[in-house]
């Protein structure tokens, strides 16, 4: 398996394809996705009307389909991505097609060690499930929303509807219709709503929200509810290393965030995005103090600076002593990293990526119609016509930058301080 220890470090610009003449040769390109090692580029390309194949840097497929989409690379820099033929769904791997057919496929997943592949699926009989690595849940449902899959890559789970609605029949949007099904096998309990479905970390336990009548909610562990019901609740997640599930829920006092149904910060205008340090010790949160008033809480406490627009989801650094965030203020984005903006602000800025040292931080950003790489506030030398999220090598003083110039796509690695 691929990894950041054995990718190219050294430095230089190296053409791995020329996307230019790809868009001579073919009717459309689509979904155009390099590799993380940003050796591959890879494009569902139409080649005839109605035909659909793969062009992964000079290798054209030659197998056509009719549809193709969800492309993505393993960390073996393989494409993988759905495809439709003779009326049938199936996953392609690299050139090999699973001998798995579908009447739909859709939310295709990869694992984070990209080994395990998952799938939502439609049978022949309208009703719906999963498929993991070829192996299709033995019970379906009449809706299989979603697709959830465990950090290991071993288990799957999706919000289904258990029961068929009537045609014409009003009560039945009244009755609790809806559950999680984990491999299959749905919960006996179920519910009007049911939403944000989470692993814990060693995939034994799954928790999720729920709507309990027309106007309470609470946190659902493994089919029980919790002892309290709320206004609303957010998403939950699980603390690292433990089965305790954090949530932010809705009290007449206010949103605070709950662990295991007791409060466990104050209360705020609103809390949502809460997210824990590698280690769980540390929790961060989005937060408003007051209406259009958005920062970061850490393990309760709000930062000094509040944006007017929006604030998106913190990232703890590797070591969990800082935490960056993309922000949104008077129309114009920027980065926060500790509660200290950054001075430039951009039409656009995608996640923040810590450096593995934990000492520097880059983002992708849109100024003016052009990408650009900024590290620390630092904007690169150059622009480009596209961009994706850049990557540091192991010890932070690299950068590896992906990247379309006058239509060639090019792998790049460079000093951080020559960006």
């Amino acid at each position: 398996m691929s990894d950041i220890y054995s990718w190219d470090w050294d430095n230089g610009k190296k053409l791995v394809a020329d996307i230019s003449e790809w868009e001579k040769k073919y009717i459309d390109i689509r979904e155009l996705t390099p590799s993380e090692d940003g050796e591959a580029i890879a494009a569902i390309v139409q080649p005839e009307k109605r035909k659909f194949t793969i062009q992964v840097n000079n290798d054209f497929w030659g197998e056509l389909f009719e549809r193709m989409y969800s492309l993505k690379f393993n960390l073996e820099n393989l494409p993988i991505c759905l495809a439709y033929k003779d009326y049938e769904w199936s996953v392609v791997v690299g050139k090999e097609t699973w001998e798995e057919k579908f009447d739909m496929a859709w939310n295709l997943t990869l694992s984070p060690d990209t080994k395990s592949i998952a799938l939502n699926i439609r049978t022949g009989e309208m009703t719906s499930g999963v498929c993991l690595n070829g192996v299709t849940w033995e019970n379906t449902f009449p809706e299989a929303r979603d697709l959830i899959m465990s950090p290991d890559g071993k288990r799957t789970a999706s919000h289904v509807q258990i029961r068929p609605r009537k045609e014409l029949d009003i009560e039945w949007l009244y009755q609790k219709n809806y559950t999680v099904a984990i491999d299959g096998q749905a919960w006996d309990n179920s519910f009007l709503v049911i939403w944000g479905c989470t692993f814990s970390d060693d995939g034994s336990h799954v928790a999720a929200v729920a709507m309990t009548d027309m106007s309470q909610y609470s946190i659902v562990v493994d089919g029980v509810l919790w002892n309290k019901v709320y206004g609303a609740c957010w998403e939950p997640i699980f603390k690292p290393g433990t089965y305790d599930v954090i949530a932010p829920v809705q009290t007449p006092n206010g949103w605070t965030l709950a662990s295991n149904g007791n409060p466990i910060w104050g209360f705020f205008t609103q809390v949502w995005r809460q997210r824990f340090s590698v280690g769980g010790d540390k929790l961060a949160a989005v937060v408003a103090t007051g209406v259009g008033n958005w920062t970061v809480a850490v393990d309760g406490k709000p930062w000094r600076n509040v944006f007017n627009q929006m604030v998106l989801t913190p990232v703890f650094s590797p070591d969990g002593r800082k935490v960056a965030v993309t922000v949104k203020h008077n129309n114009k984005y920027t980065v926060v990293v500790d509660n200290v903006p950054w001075s430039e602000s951009f039409d656009l800025v995608w996640d923040p990526i810590f450096s593995p040292t934990s000492d520097k931080v880059a983002v992708r950003a849109e100024k003016n119609g052009k990408y650009f790489v900024v590290v620390d506030g630092r904007i690169s030398k150059k622009g480009y016509e596209w961009l994706w999220d850049p990557k540091f090598s192991p010890d932070g003083s690299k950068i590896l930058i992906r990247y379309i110039d006058n239509g060639k796509y090019y792998r790049e690695v460079s000093y951080v301080a020559d960006v």
